[in-house]
């Protein structure tokens, strides 16, 4: 039978031991024998209870899931002739957006004639992008979706 090298309840090394041994020392402590590295040689066992170890294991899972935080893609629309003042507040809401961690879609729609001016919607978008090239890179650059030109940035 193969040796282990076997850790006691408190962290102590019990040093290396026969498995039969191990799991005597386990039974008398009322303990389970718990196989923490089988890749090492020996391998390494400890004696705890299962069911505790289990449940912190559980909780410590939940508590990275919990701060993890999940990227969304917020939208701003924008129309091609935008006010001064209308593009400074979505451009506040974008970069709003960015401080909490979330990409951008700017979407800029074009209704009837405004077709015919893609340029000025293309350089709308230039703005945007030119605008928060410090705190943004642009994940997919502008292109023309039948009347919407689209462009996705990501926060640096």
């Amino acid at each position: 039978m193969p040796d282990v090298m076997l850790i006691g309840a408190e962290g102590e090394k019990l040093g290396v031991v026969p498995v039969e041994e191990a799991l005597r020392l386990a039974d008398e402590a009322g303990l389970d024998l718990v196989e923490v590295a089988p890749t090492s040689k020996p391998p390494v066992c400890k004696l705890l209870d299962y069911g505790k170890f289990k449940f912190q294991a559980q909780k410590k899972a939940a508590e990275a899931r919990k701060k993890q935080k999940t990227v969304e893609v917020k939208e701003v629309k924008m129309r091609p002739n935008i006010d001064t003042h209308d593009y400074e507040v979505k451009m506040r809401n974008v970069k709003r957006f960015f401080d909490e961690g979330d990409k951008v879609k700017v979407t800029l729609r074009f209704r009837g004639r405004e077709m015919a001016h893609q340029d000025l919607g293309m350089a709308l978008m230039n703005r945007v992008k030119d605008d928060v090239e410090e705190i943004a890179k642009v994940e997919l650059h502008p292109k023309l979706e039948g009347r919407q030109m689209i462009m996705v940035l990501a926060p640096r």
